[in-house]
Order: C-alpha cells, then structure tokens, then sequence
C-alpha cells in the first residue's frame, strides 16, 4: 500500500493512493484513524488492508494532482538522522567516513508535507538540501538484531533533511539546532509499505535544483544499511511505532560546491527515490 495525507476541504484526510490509478487518492477517513503511532502500534496496516478489502468500492476518490498533500504519516514521536552516511558526502564535507553512525534529532515541528514551501528562516544564510530515504518505524524496537531489524519497518518514504549549515557547524553544539526549522522535514508524498520496496539498500535517489540535477546517487553506497542503523539505534533508544529515521544523504549538496550553493527565496527543489514518488518545494524567505 501506499499511505498519504490529504486535505479534503480543508481537513486533514488520511488515505491511500489507488492501487489501479496512480492519480487518484481514496479517501480513508471512514476507517477511523490516522497513520500515527496507535495506528501502527495496533496492527493498523493488517486492519486497513481488510478495510479496503470490505469498502474499497465506496470510498470517495479524488484526483491525485487536485489535493494538496500533507506529510504521508503523522508527525511522529521523534525523527531520528544518520549524519555522514554516504562516503562521497562525507567526502565533500570535508569529514573522514565515521567509524559508527553519526546520530543526531530534527524537530517534529520541521514536519511538512512533500510540496510545502521551504521557509528559509529569517536569519539564514546558508540553508541547504539533502535527499534522504526515510524508515517509518512498525512496531516498539529495543535491542533489535540486524537480522530481524526489517521486520520492524513499516515502510519508507522520501524525506528533505534540510539544513541551516551556519546553525548546524559553525555555531558549535549539536547539529539539532540547524536541522529544525519549520518547513525542514517535507515528508512523502506517500509512504510505501514494505512489500512495495524489495530492497531498502539499493534504490536510486536524486535531487534537482531549478531543473539541474545535482545529487544522483544509490542507498547501495551507504556507510551503514537499513539494517545496521535500525538495530543501532535500538540499542540506545526504543523506537517507537510511527518514528522515523532518516539515513543520511549522497553527494550534491549546497555545502560541497567550491564555493557553497544554498538555498535563496524563488528556488524550486525536486527531489525523488524509486519507487517512492517526487517532492517539489519552492523557497521563500521568512518575513
């Protein structure tokens, strides 16, 4: 299945995007529920699944491109990140390749939905993109082997680490600070469950800045597998049904041109992964 939020009306609406049209949006909001953390802590997925089986027949549609799309899931308990994931990235920032991953939180209130406006805080002047592929979290994990770390995930979905880099590096401290204004979490525009993605560690994912394609890369080039980062994190935290992790980003940022590139008001930003749908974003400046 693939999970999104829409707005109907002006409210909020969860559904699924038709399995036989690529272009329409089912209407769920009769199941009851929204994809949050009790939704996917209950078995939610098992239960819409035959929910759709009883009523898929009549469940209002809309067209796909006529709704404006919200974050696929609902702003979770947490968004955990992977810094330095990809080595050509690392490269580019002047890092050496971490020896375990580079944990660091993004603010649930950066949550946005995948064609939202970027804000470009008032006081920023290096803000910067990063095409990621997020993990939505199934089910509580604590202690999880690698072995059994994907039987956790609920599925995946493309998520814009945006990032202050002036916030985030220069300014000393952690790097929260520059990961977490509003706007800097668009999330979608769906999530897909795990049977519609046959292997988290070899997708295609890239990101185009006013039509250029600037970072095009494969999550086969990563540091540390899906697998790795789950059972990782699970063993200095509990992840919760709903969480997301976010596993870092390849090569192509702002931060990596000589000199740096970032983000300015009228910038338009598409971003993709297979199998998982494109975002687009234009940026404005704050007032």
């Amino acid at each position: 299945m693939k999970l999104i939020r829409f707005y109907k009306d002006d409210v909020l609406t969860p559904g699924i995007i038709c399995k036989d049209c690529s272009n329409t949006a089912v209407d769920c909001s009769s199941f009851g529920e929204d994809w949050n953390e009790p939704f996917f802590e209950n078995d939610g997925l098992e239960r819409l699944l035959a929910f759709l089986m009883e009523n898929r027949a009549n469940l209002p549609e809309s067209k796909l491109d006529e709704v404006k799309l919200a974050p696929a899931v609902a702003r979770p308990s947490k968004i955990v990140c992977i810094g330095l994931n990809y080595a050509l990235h690392a490269k580019e920032s002047g890092m050496e390749p971490p020896s375990e991953p580079v944990v660091f939180f993004k603010s649930t209130s950066a949550w946005s939905g995948p064609n939202d406006d970027i804000v470009i805080p008032r006081k920023s002047e290096k803000s910067d993109w990063e095409v990621e592929l997020a993990v939505v979290i199934g089910k509580k994990a604590k202690y999880v082997s690698e072995e059994n770390a994907l039987d956790y995930v609920a599925g995946y979905a493309v998520h814009n680490d945006l990032s202050e880099r002036a916030w985030q590096i220069e300014m000393g401290g952690q790097w929260v600070k520059g990961k977490s204004a509003d706007t800097f979490a668009p999330f979608g525009p769906y999530m897909a469950t795990t049977d519609e993605i046959t292997d988290p560690n070899n997708l295609n994912l890239w990101l185009k800045l006013n039509g250029e394609k600037i970072q095009d890369s494969t999550t086969a080039d990563f540091i540390f597998n899906v697998q790795h980062v789950i059972s990782y994190l699970s063993e200095f935290m509990t992840l919760l049904p709903g969480d997301v992790i976010s596993t870092g980003t390849p090569a192509g940022v702002g931060l990596g041109f000589k000199p740096p590139v970032y983000l300015k008001a009228g910038d338009v930003v598409e971003l993709g992964i297979d199998g998982l749908g494109i975002q687009k974003q234009t940026a404005v400046k704050e007032a």
